[in-house]
């Protein structure tokens, strides 16, 4: 950072931290990609998410030593920026801020019919398939309700970051707790209708068989690469990495705790949910699928909340509300990062004088965010979990890379078994790679057509930025940070 720029001010503590990932990895997708595992995969769902975690616990491990040993915000661009060449570390950052926009827009695009059913079940509104157009003020035009409400609560959000790191920390600790609390509530009622005896209570014959009828347990691999958005939290954690108190120690017990929980709760979710539903049922409902659960074996007739159904609508609203927050963050640090580095325009790595915030890379990123809500959904999901994918690949590679050309640099955190954690984690985001691409190529062209299109428009970027003199030479990082410690 040149002299008299202002640096991010550490304003986020450990709870922070945790709660900023989780609400990424428990975001929309406990609600969307839920019964598209099922569809897939069966009752086997439970091991999709499972397994994931299994997968990410080896990334998580070499994302933890990299944020110990270089505590920068920017998430996985800031430790490939550290380790590679220029262009290399340019489309990591690249790939890694359009994964988080788009996901952003997909993320306000789920908001938008929970927060209408809800108004619903309140008697404010009428259902969300009849509710019509909203008037722009001013303009001769309309739009849906639906991408009216998504455009408004990426602004909200967008001025919530822009004005206050504080602030969209602790709405983001705040969010996320009430929807785990709401999803403690929807499993705690799930295993206690065991027995009921009814078409909904809860029983294990509902994953029997395990497998689809015909299918083998690789079956559950193509299910695992379109879910694997659901794990990408723990970069989020590392995009805010100035940002939090003490990040050498703080930032890995983040990683750590926000991975062990969300997979504790995608699990006993998926295994409610199922076992009540069944399989099929869960497939069936989509992304009503935890909600006509929770109405099925949840009491009705509670003052205010009214129904299950009406309480998990609640949590999803909520839940789609931290996942949006949280891309904000993430989407506007990776560009921040990548400005800071003279990778992208310098005023995009710049913080706001009077708000302490990456204001202007935090305005980009929301203009590219409410851009890509007109793409269909199940395609920015797509391309968010293949660039993620390749994102983790050259992140362990990064820990390898870094431990032999700079044996003595300072870790506080070391991964234990090294290398065997980083190099599992390089093939099998390797195997989860091949696999979604092959997927993708008979069901979403369109996706891939995306994801080429944007690595050669950033390869487009990069030589244009590096021939008007705005890119920054390679290896003029400042590593110095990192080799010297916290200071």
């Amino acid at each position: 950072m040149s002299a008299g720029e202002r640096a991010p001010a550490a304003e986020l503590g450990l709870l922070d931290a945790t709660m900023i990932g989780m609400g990424a990895m428990i975001g929309a997708g406990i609600f969307v990609l839920t019964g598209l595992a099922a569809e897939i995969a069966g009752p086997a769902a439970i091991l999709v998410f499972v397994f994931n975690g299994i997968v990410t616990a080896f990334t998580g491990l070499s994302y933890a030593e990299l944020a110990a040993s270089i505590p920068k915000s920017g998430g996985g661009y800031a430790f490939v920026r550290e380790t590679f060449d220029d262009l290399p570390s340019f489309l990591m950052g690249w790939m890694l801020w359009f994964a988080y926009m788009i996901a952003g827009g997909l993320y306000a695009l789920g908001f938008a019919p929970n927060f209408l059913e809800l108004l619903h079940v309140y008697g404010v509104t009428a259902a969300p398939g009849q509710v019509g157009a909203i008037a722009v003020p001013l303009l001769p035009v309309s739009v849906p309700a639906a991408v009216g409400l998504a455009l408004v609560a990426v602004a909200l959000l967008v001025t919530v970051n822009a004005l206050s790191t504080a602030a969209s920390g602790s709405a983001e600790t705040l969010f996320t707790a009430v929807k785990v609390a709401i999803l403690v509530v929807f499993v705690a009622f799930g295993f206690l209708s065991a027995g009921g005896g009814g078409e909904t209570s809860f029983t294990f014959q509902q994953f029997d068989p395990l497998f689809p009828a015909g299918n083998s347990a690789f079956s559950i691999l193509p299910a695992m690469g379109l879910t694997f958005i659901a794990f990408e939290g723990y970069d989020l954690i590392t995009t805010v990495t100035e940002e939090v108190e003490n990040p050498r120690e703080n930032i890995p017990r983040a990683i750590f705790y926000s991975l062990g929980a969300t997979v504790v709760v995608y699990a006993l979710v998926v295994v409610v949910a199922i076992g009540t539903l069944g399989a099929q049922g869960l497939a069936d409902a989509g992304e009503a699928g935890i909600a006509q659960a929770a109405t099925s074996f949840m009491p009705t007739g509670l003052p205010i909340i009214r129904n299950g159904g009406a309480l998990i609508v609640f949590g999803a609203v909520f839940s789609t509300l931290t996942a949006l927050n949280a891309v904000v963050i993430a989407s506007s640090r990776v560009a921040f990062s990548m400005g800071r580095e003279g990778q992208l325009l310098p005023r995009i790595g710049r913080i706001h004088h009077r708000y302490g915030t990456p204001f202007f890379a935090i305005l980009l990123s929301a203009v590219v965010m409410l851009g890509s809500v007109v793409l269909p959904t199940e395609s920015a999901g797509n391309v968010s979990s293949l660039f993620f994918l390749l994102s983790f690949i050259v992140v362990n590679a990064a820990v390898i890379k870094l431990r032999r050309d700079r044996p003595n640099m300072r870790r506080p955190y070391e991964m234990p078994y090294y290398p065997i954690p980083a190099v599992l984690g390089i093939a099998l985001n390797l195997l989860l790679t091949g696999v979604l691409v092959v997927y993708l190529v008979r069901t979403d062209p369109l996706a891939l057509a995306l994801s080429v299109g944007w690595i050669l428009a950033g390869v487009a970027a990069y030589y244009a930025l590096r021939g008007r003199g705005e890119g920054a030479a390679p290896g003029s990082t400042d590593s110095s940070n990192a080799e010297a410690g916290d200071g």
